[in-house]
């Protein structure tokens, strides 16, 4: 059996340390990059998809001629409620979830 010298042991030792630790801290914080830049790519196309969606109610309900004159307002009122209800949904469904251990 061959006898390391204390260098080489010392030099082992802090390369072995220092691939521990980039195994533990870089590799995770890559995964939960990507996640996040997943989750805030779906987040800013699902906000743009709902103002679109939104706009394009408001424009059909103006072309309905019960909303003339007197009810004018209303067209906007339904939006902002249908805007609020999916609102609230999306919110209650972004809620903590229980770990299945």
């Amino acid at each position: 059996m061959s006898e390391k010298s204390l260098p080489t042991l010392a030099s082992e030792l802090w390369d072995l340390v220092r691939a521990y630790a980039k195994q533990e801290t870089v590799e995770p914080l890559k995964g939960i990059l990507r996640f996040v830049g997943f989750g805030l790519a779906g987040g800013v196309s699902l906000s743009i998809g709902l103002v679109l969606l939104a706009l394009a109610g408001l424009r059909g309900l103006q072309t309905i001629d019960t909303f003339d004159e007197n009810l004018s307002w209303a067209p906007y009122g339904i939006v902002v409620l249908v805007a609020m209800l999916i609102v609230g949904l999306l919110v209650s469904r972004t809620g903590k979830r229980k770990a299945a251990y």
